[in-house]
């Protein structure tokens, strides 16, 4: 069963919700992680358990980036408003690069959204490239 972080600035629950409700068959058969309020929200409009992380300032952009650091998460929907600051921008600067980091796909808004829920490959057993971080981890060792 896929994992799906779901993450959404204030200024855009509205829109994930929206998108959401649209999309509401696709989340059958996932887990769904989410960040305070925006996960009481999905649980609401999905009708659907939601594992409820703290709020994106207080930590749950953090906590997602530890779950997909430990290859937990095998995708993040983050809705974040690119118009309004953010008092914990670092944070989902590093939620992102996480992402990156571990190469699962990432949608920052409802329109590449759309593009992972539609790809054919979601509906396959895709397994995506994880990445070897042996050399990294064990750069010292030689010390």
């Amino acid at each position: 069963m896929k994992s799906i972080a779901l993450v959404a600035h204030d200024g855009k629950k509205a829109e994930m919700l929206a998108w959401v409700r649209q999309h509401a068959v696709f989340f059958q058969q996932k887990t769904l992680y989410a960040t305070g309020t925006t996960g009481r929200l999905l649980e609401e409009a999905l009708q659907l358990p939601v594992h409820c992380l703290a709020s994106g300032p207080l930590g749950g952009d953090q906590q997602i980036g530890a779950l997909i650091a430990e290859q937990k998460i095998d995708w993040l929907i983050f809705f974040w408003d690119p118009l309004s600051s953010q008092p914990h921008d670092p944070d989902v600067k590093a939620l992102i690069r996480l992402a990156v980091v571990w190469n699962i796909p990432v949608a920052c808004n409802s329109a590449t959204a759309d593009f992972i829920v539609h790809s054919s490959l979601f509906s396959q057993n895709y397994q995506r490239t994880v990445p070897d971080f042996s050399a990294h981890q064990n750069r010292f060792d030689k010390i």
